[in-house]
């Protein structure tokens, strides 16, 4: 037993040191011009309430759950969401639960909208992208640019040489055209999916990889921590166990490089 627990105590130090050296490293995508001005700034050691606000959307609406997706969207937009930063989020869960859910959640948006309106809330819509998306090649070049920065690096290996098509669709649909829409910050569209991902059984390696992504574009483990216990608050345990184990593997991927 005394064994057991040293090497619980070995291993919970080496994901601290970690987690205080990913912090340190201070990932460039944070300063990366590409995105909008929040995301441009340094990182702060909590979550804000907007920013965590995004995060039980994102898993009620990956789950289909309208009830609690109509409760969240609620809190939200009092948190200080935009009409069009919810919708970017909600257009954005097509590319990780698919259109049916996608489409359900904004017509579950459009259902809290009015009846806010009803009661005589006049919620702000919110900026719209402030470029026009590429097309054609120039898409999937940026799409492929996108991709390399949020991942640290080239994306490659033999499923990709399996099946390149759904290369070129994460790089010309998910990086390109959902990344370079430029009126949801980068930090933003992460915590939305990892939120996503937190809800969908079987994604468990995908959700690690965002977890490498989210602080890759600034987010501290502190916050991703923060994450969790929004979800075991607002969500549910499961979701929530789901992400900190994510993360922790991903740390540990760190300690032992």
């Amino acid at each position: 037993m005394r064994n057991t627990k040293t090497s619980k105590a070995i291993r919970m130090a080496l994901i601290t040191a970690a987690m205080g050296a990913a912090a340190a490293a201070a990932p460039a995508l944070a300063s990366d011009t590409h995105q909008p001005a929040p995301a441009r700034q340094a990182a702060s050691s909590a979550l804000d309430a907007r920013q965590q606000a995004i995060v039980p959307i994102s898993a009620f609406a990956a789950a289909g759950d309208m009830a609690g997706l109509n409760q969240a969207l609620e809190q939200g937009l009092s948190a200080g969401l935009s009409v069009n930063e919810a919708k970017e989020i909600l257009v954005q869960l097509y590319a990780y639960a698919g259109f049916p859910r996608s489409l359900n959640a904004l017509g579950e948006l459009m259902k809290v909208l009015e009846a806010r309106r009803q009661r005589g809330i006049d919620d702000p819509a919110g900026a719209l992208p402030g470029r026009a998306v590429p097309k054609g090649d120039a898409l999937l070049a940026a799409g492929t640019a996108n991709q390399t920065k949020l991942s640290g690096g080239p994306v490659k290996g033999a499923l990709f040489d399996f099946a390149p098509a759904a290369d070129e669709y994460l790089k010309t649909h998910l990086f390109g055209d959902i990344f370079e829409r430029d009126n949801l910050d980068w930090q933003s569209r992460e915590l939305a999916t990892v939120g996503m991902l937190s809800a969908l059984p079987g994604a468990e390696s995908q959700l690690q990889s965002h977890m490498r992504i989210s602080m890759n574009v600034g987010l501290t483990a502190a916050q991703l921590q923060q994450l969790a216990a929004v979800l075991q608050e607002r969500v549910g345990a499961e979701h929530a166990q789901r992400a900190r184990v994510a993360l922790e593997r991903h740390l540990a991927t760190q300690t032992a490089r």
